[in-house]
């Protein structure tokens, strides 16, 4: 299991306490020090799809001039790969599958043992 996003935010926070309370082992990444690759967020918003992925309620989005709604699939891949802090957090890849945002109900249906 990898879980990528920055360790300062809460919904990281919680996900790696989660995951860590559960006994899971993982490979954290955090974006801050290692940015995704196009593929990667390619293949998340393949996954996941591009409104799931892209962060547009965010700081770093609402003070980057960007426009959602007006920018290309490319543009927001692109974005995604320059400025990770724009992904929701966390991106979680485990068997296979994409899971975005934490959401507790959704782990243990996903992770139980």
């Amino acid at each position: 299991m990898k879980i990528y996003g920055i360790p300062n935010c809460g919904s990281v926070k919680k996900a790696l306490d989660f995951m860590r309370s559960s006994g899971f082992e993982f490979e954290f990444v955090d974006f801050k020090k290692q940015k995704p690759s196009l593929g990667e967020v390619e293949k998340w918003a393949n996954a996941v799809g591009m409104e799931r992925l892209f962060n547009t309620k965010g700081t770093k989005y609402k003070s980057s001039g960007l426009d959602y709604k007006r920018m290309s699939e490319a543009d927001k891949k692109s974005a995604l790969a320059s400025e990770p802090t724009m992904i929701k957090r966390p991106v979680i890849e485990h068997n296979g599958k994409v899971i975005v945002g934490f959401d507790e109900e959704l782990y243990k249906k996903e992770f139980a043992k």
